[in-house]
C-alpha cells in the first residue's frame, strides 16, 4: 500500500468520526469539515492507485 492511500483512508477515518462527532451534537460546521476529510481521502486514496498502476506498468512497484 502506498503512503497516498494509507493517509488517504486515515483521513476518511477521521473525516467519517468528525462527521458523525458533528451529527450527534448537531454541530453542521463539524459535520461539512468530517465530509470534505472524507472526499480527501478518497482523492488521496485514488492518487495512490494510480501511482501503483503506473509503478505496475513501468516495473517499478
Amino acid at each position: 500500500m502506498t503512503e497516498d492511500k494509507a493517509q488517504g483512508t486515515a483521513d476518511e477515518m477521521k473525516g467519517k468520526a468528525r462527521e458523525a462527532f458533528g451529527d450527534l451534537t448537531g454541530n453542521e460546521d463539524q459535520e461539512a469539515k468530517g465530509q470534505a476529510e472524507q472526499t480527501q481521502g478518497k482523492g488521496e486514496k485514488v492518487v495512490g492507485d494510480v501511482k501503483n498502476a503506473v509503478g505496475d506498468l513501468t516495473g517499478n512497484s
